[in-house]
């Protein structure tokens, strides 16, 4: 079985293997059915966040529905994620890992987010997510004030693998959607 590392390096390269436009239409498909999507309908708080190039693309699904849920976007603050609101048209800046975030205020209660759509660099079908290694939403997500919201996995289908190696602190998803295509 290969190496956590070598599971990230390998599907990095799959995914940008991808063109950019083959890329942005898979996201757009599985946006599409997010948008539609249960739990996504029923929240008011979501937590997403501002994609890199081998995540789902979720640019434009953020601006879409900024005026229309609060939208949370997380931030890199030393070996934590603190979040901050996006407000549609607002600045956003360059934080670590050259991740887009909002400048504006800390929000702080975490017991009022409804759903945490969660990126990952791998997925599998019991929820199981290996992220890039530093543990950030492993230990966000953690955090007793979440145990009500719905936490759901997003990735390209190429990213779901049979069996992700699971440590004590790893956090399942409630759900994984991927691409169809």
């Amino acid at each position: 079985m290969p190496t956590k590392k070598e599971l990230r390096t390998s599907i990095k390269k799959t995914i940008m293997a991808l063109t950019p436009q083959q890329r942005l239409a898979a996201s757009t498909e599985l946006l599409n059915r997010l948008a539609v999507h249960e739990h996504f309908v029923a929240a008011n708080v979501v937590m997403l966040f501002h994609s890199l190039p081998d995540e789902i693309n979720t640019h434009q699904f953020i601006e879409d529905w900024a005026e229309r849920k609060t939208l949370l976007l997380p931030v890199v603050q030393g070996d934590d994620l603190e979040l901050r609101r996006y407000i549609k048209g607002e600045q956003m800046c360059e934080t670590g890992y050259h991740i887009e975030a909002p400048q504006g205020h800390i929000f702080t209660d975490l017991s009022a987010i409804d759903l945490v759509i969660v990126p990952g660099v791998a997925f599998d079908d019991a929820g199981n997510r290996m992220g890039r290694g530093r543990g950030y939403y492993d230990r966000f997500l953690s955090q007793h004030t979440l145990s009500k919201a719905y936490k759901l996995g997003i990735c390209y289908k190429q990213q779901m693998i049979e069996n992700i190696p699971v440590e004590p602190h790893d956090i399942r998803m409630d759900e994984v959607i991927h691409t169809l295509f």
